[in-house]
């Protein structure tokens, strides 16, 4: 009767996690995403550091940006994004040679924008084995149900852009004083150059190293299949 039971609630919490999961990705393809796990996350963190509490996030359509901010971080984060299926095979393999050749150096990353989308809708930020395997549970779920172009706007409206910043629209705002829509080729390739590590680079204070990468990405966009930004 004990294993019985414990079999019963193991189907059923097997079932409610992927009838949730697939529920909240289908939900998420019409419905803004207002907040994440990382934001609630950053908050607690303020709160427990004794600082203000700051929360700067306004949700805006693809339509409604820039059409330059999905060719900037296309070109900084995933050149493959629109022939992938959530992983670029080839960018893990080059990643890992180079990690392996030069152990020394910091490593290189082969996460997909929609493997970023992933982890910032849906996951905490953390390097384990179990966040990683959910993070590729739903990608392969976002690839399956998304369109490139929900995946993009998502990612922009989501990210994390500076210490209590996320999305394009508020540090348009915030950093540059204008719209998402206003935004500049260069302000694109300079706010896609701190997405490594947004806090700890900085686009309304750019370092010689922040300003290296905008000059690469700008390069690179110019190689760039752009997205269709109207849908």
């Amino acid at each position: 009767m004990p294993l019985r039971f414990l079999k019963a609630i193991l189907r059923w919490v097997v079932g409610l996690f992927f009838g949730s999961t697939i529920l909240a990705v289908v939900a998420f393809r019409f419905v803004p995403v207002f907040v994440t796990p990382l934001m609630l996350i950053r908050c607690c963190e303020q709160v427990s550091e004794g600082r203000d509490l700051k929360l700067s996030h306004d949700w805006v359509p693809l339509r409604q940006m820039s059409p330059h901010m999905p060719t900037a971080v296309m070109g900084s984060e995933d050149a493959r994004f629109l022939q992938h299926h959530g992983f670029d095979f080839e960018a893990i393999q080059k990643a890992s040679e180079h990690n392996r050749k030069h152990k020394d150096r910091p490593k290189h990353g082969a996460s997909t924008i929609t493997q970023q989308t992933a982890k910032n809708v849906f996951l905490w930020p953390s390097r384990s084995w179990v966040r990683k395997g959910l993070e590729a549970y739903f990608t392969l779920l976002i690839e399956l149900c998304w369109s490139k172009e929900r995946i993009m706007e998502v990612y922009l409206n989501s990210i994390e852009m500076g210490d209590g910043v996320y999305g394009l629209e508020a540090v348009a705002q915030e950093v540059f004083h204008t719209s998402a829509s206003e935004l500049t080729r260069q302000q694109c390739a300079l706010v896609a150059a701190t997405l490594p590590n947004p806090r700890l680079y900085s686009s309304a204070h750019p370092s010689s190293y922040v300003l290296a990468r905008r000059d690469r990405i700008l390069r690179e966009m110019k190689f760039v299949t752009p997205l269709n930004t109207e849908k």
